[in-house]
């Protein structure tokens, strides 16, 4: 037997598994490794600490995502060895062989890379919202807390979920206004970007609601570190900013196993083609999701059109076929606003986020880049598409991989100029 190793049960492994056991050829295996025992909803831990979902609303046992016939270890992965197509795991040295290898392994939070970030303020004063104990201590400090200085910050880019700071930021509006204490809180946006998004258009339509909900934003803010004891975080140039709480986004890194394999980045992201996901390292070994340093946004929605086109380019790599190189970076995301309100947001590598319908070309019934309650269902209701469809590698009807322009109220030169960029990069 022939065998396909995956790193990961995350969204980008779990989807993976689910796509492949159904289309593998006779003579391969599936063999799956992860050191969680539990699945999370990560975009459910935006809504966690305002009471929105409950914490267990967002966890589910990992194994039930499974297919049966595919071999699952839990375990910590301690490195990969590309020369000799194995994987070593933490339990006993256990050694994994591989003939394909597909790196799912994600990424996490550092808040130790920023000095002052830990210490006995941590998850006290000073919070985050990307990992699951992060969201729900911070719902539990939400509850009693009486008012001040709320900071909401982001170390670097890249992170998981480029908006979700933002959304924080509006939800905590909408959250405070509710408990009518609004005038009691000063809200401020700090970002090391020189504007409230990575893409102009939907910075302006996004920086524009920030003035709207009386949010002030601290544009590029390179953080040198916390000062717990004076409450301020100050960067390079002496910049400070003063908190009574802090909920930051601590630097993301990929996974430590990358590093000790010795072919991550400088952030330990695995360099990857963008357009067939086959990575730079060696030709049996793809990767997908928040692992790689394709310059995707890392949100769930990547995933999922990820998967579809790399099943396919598995199949191909196995067969001795050519790649195709179809993936484009088609990312959308919906932007919680509060109110009860969200925008959506459709993109991929060389168009902007623009107005227009989705998913259906000139019918809808979502609109793009436009405050709707209709958005806010359709971001609600994907935690249901998340655990029932999309991890389980099941099509999502009308949602294309591939960025379908049809509907887009595109910029034909924005686009040109756009893809003209890429291909420099490239």
């Amino acid at each position: 037997m022939k065998e396909i190793l995956i790193l990961g049960a995350g969204t980008a492994g779990t989807t993976m598994a689910n796509h492949l056991h159904k289309v593998l050829p006779s003579g391969w295996q599936i063999t799956i490794v992860d050191q969680e025992k539990n699945h999370y909803y990560q975009p459910g831990w935006l809504f966690v600490p305002f009471d929105i979902y409950k914490p267990s609303q967002t966890k589910k046992k990992g194994i039930n995502f499974i297919p049966k016939d595919v071999r699952y270890i839990q375990s910590e992965i301690d490195r990969i060895d590309k020369d000799k197509n194995e994987v070593s795991l933490m339990n006993d040295g256990q050694v994994l062989k591989y003939d394909l290898l597909i790196i799912g392994t994600g990424t996490h939070i550092v808040p130790e890379e920023i000095e002052g970030m830990l210490g006995d303020h941590w998850h006290k004063d000073v919070f985050d919202f990307y990992t699951y104990d992060g969201a729900k201590n911070l719902r539990q400090k939400l509850k009693s807390w009486k008012g001040g200085k709320l900071v909401v910050h982001i170390c670097e880019m890249p992170i998981k979920c480029p908006v979700a700071p933002l959304e924080f930021a509006f939800l905590s509006d909408s959250f405070f206004k509710n408990k009518h204490m609004r005038d009691q809180v000063e809200i401020t946006f700090v970002t090391p970007m020189s504007g409230a998004f990575t893409k102009p258009k939907a910075t302006h339509e996004l920086g524009h609601l920030l003035e709207e909900k009386n949010i002030r934003m601290v544009t590029d803010f390179a953080i040198e570190k916390v000062d717990a004891e004076s409450k301020k975080i100050i960067d390079y140039g002496g910049t400070e900013v003063e908190y009574d709480l802090l909920v930051t986004v601590p630097t993301n890194m990929g996974s430590d196993c990358i590093e000790r394999s010795g072919f991550g980045d400088e952030l330990n992201f695995v360099p990857t083609n963008k357009n067939t996901l086959q990575t730079k390292v060696k030709e049996n070994i793809f990767a997908l999701g928040d692992a790689t340093n394709i310059p995707a946004s890392k949100a769930g929605s990547v995933v999922h059109f990820e998967a579809e086109i790399l099943t396919e380019n598995i199949l191909r790599y196995i067969k001795g076929e050519a790649l195709k190189e179809e993936y484009d970076g088609h990312a959308n995301c919906f932007v919680e606003t509060g109110g009860g309100k969200a925008l959506l947001i459709d993109f991929n590598y060389t168009h902007e986020p623009t107005t227009g319908t989705f998913p259906i070309p000139h019918v809808g019934p979502l609109r793009l880049l436009k405050e709707s309650r209709m958005n806010h269902m359709g971001k609600l209701a994907f935690r249901w598409i998340y655990w029932n469809m999309m991890i389980k590698g099941r099509h999502i009807p009308f949602i294309s991989p591939v960025m379908n322009e049809e509907g887009h109220d595109i910029d034909p030169a924005l686009a040109k100029t756009k893809h003209n960029e890429t291909a420099e990069v490239e």
